[in-house]
């Protein structure tokens, strides 16, 4: 279906279906459900407010996604499913690692995505002036709270799964830091 709605190129979806076989092979069901959730929420994301973020600059959903941004998103939660295939002792820990993968791409996405859509004022997160939203490295609270939000989901879904108490605040907390260091890495190169 991604294909045909031309949210990702054909490579692209050949690389998500085997990143999906892995991580199914790796960690379970859970693993497939994580992924599902973060494909699911980072589409809607960025379908959300098409026209507005055109205007911006951000051509978001009319753009396919291309392998390597299938693997920039999943690519970790992939080797710690293929991990988790070499040592099954392993596979509860590492079904938190690839939830954190998720929830740090699900907050990356759902806060550019939906922040700068509903963001009020914006602050490069280097040197916390006040910036044009839409730039690399540019944030907003209420970007970030999405993000957070979009963490949270992530973290319920792992929590159906897992009998860990303490993976939520765990999982909600990697998807914050995962937003930052993306945002620090995109005011700081490019």
């Amino acid at each position: 279906f991604s294909v045909y709605f031309r949210k990702l190129t054909i490579g692209a979806a050949t690389t998500g279906v085997l990143c999906g076989i892995l991580i199914f092979l790796g960690i379970g069901y859970a693993g497939l459900v994580l992924l599902a959730a973060f494909f699911l929420l980072g589409t809607l994301a960025t379908a959300w407010g098409r026209k507005a973020k055109m205007q911006l600059g951000k051509p978001g959903d009319a753009v396919q996604r291309e392998s390597g941004q299938v693997l920039a998103n999943a690519g970790a939660a992939t080797l710690l499913s293929f991990v988790a295939i070499v040592f099954p002792a392993y596979k509860e820990v590492l079904l938190l690692m690839a939830a954190g993968s998720f929830a740090s791409a699900t907050a990356d996405t759902l806060s550019s995505e939906l922040g700068v859509l509903y963001g009020k004022r914006f602050y490069n997160c280097l040197n916390w002036k006040r910036e044009r939203k839409g730039l690399d490295g540019v944030i907003s609270l209420e970007g970030t709270l999405i993000g957070i939000a979009g963490a949270g989901v992530i973290a319920l879904i792992y929590k159906l799964f897992s009998v860990s108490a303490g993976g939520m605040v765990i999982l909600v907390f990697a998807g914050l830091m995962g937003n930052f260091s993306d945002s620090v890495l995109g005011a700081g190169l490019e």
